[in-house]
């Protein structure tokens, strides 16, 4: 009669099991319910992507713009319009300056009862602060010249816009301090100071015109 060996199992239908349940050859038997594998893909997201899918939609569509200081030039028609204007004055300036100082220089001007450029010239009037007119009008010309030349207005130093500004703000009320005298102290017009007059208003328009645009100054341009 077979003995069975102490600790021997009996499986059912006969025979003796000789290894435990659960082990194949000494090692354990690999377990049919095996876990999530590590690095496996969640369900519902891409592998190696941790943000939420609404933090993904809301990722801007556009990249941010990048500013750049560029120099407001301005036209090249308003640098020449400016620049011409500022030489007739400075022309006519001069001309005056010299028929003041020179007395055999005469000024081609008809002498009527309304227009006498002599009576003008030679008036009290003709004087501001103890400096001919003239002369003050030559220095306001000079400056005008170089200032509104093409190469001043490639220059976007700040002071040098508001000194240009101030200056025909100033020349302006000048202007018409002078066609006051003419008409109400002198009781004469001289058409030479006349075309003074004209170039100083235009040019008041125009350059109060390029400040309002933003000329001889520097802004931002947006580049996508």
């Amino acid at each position: 009669m077979a003995t069975r060996k102490p600790g021997a199992a009996a499986r059912p239908g006969g025979g003796t099991q000789s290894r435990d349940k659960g082990t194949r050859g000494g090692r354990p038997e690999a377990s049919t319910t095996a876990g999530p594998r590590q690095g496996s893909r969640p369900s519902g997201g891409r592998a190696g992507n941790s943000r939420p899918a609404s933090a993904r939609t809301a990722a801007p569509v556009k990249a941010t713009a990048v500013q750049e200081a560029q120099p407001a030039a301005p036209p090249l028609w308003y640098q020449l319009t400016t620049w011409i204007l500022a030489l007739a004055g400075l022309g006519v300036s001069i001309y005056l300056t010299i028929a003041h100082f020179n007395t055999s220089v005469t000024l081609a001007c008809p002498a009527t009862s309304t227009i006498n450029c002599e009576k003008v010239t030679t008036s009290p009037e003709s004087y501001a602060f103890g400096i001919p007119v003239a002369v003050l009008g030559l220095a306001f010309y000079v400056f005008l010249a170089v200032a509104n030349s093409p190469w001043a207005w490639r220059i976007t130093w700040p002071p040098l816009r508001w000194v240009r500004v101030g200056s025909m703000v100033v020349g302006m009320v000048f202007v018409l301090y002078l066609i006051y005298a003419e008409l109400f102290s002198i009781g004469a017009i001289c058409l030479w100071c006349t075309s003074v007059h004209v170039i100083t208003f235009a040019l008041f328009v125009l350059i109060v015109f390029g400040a309002a645009a933003g000329y001889g100054t520097t802004k931002a341009l947006s580049r996508a």
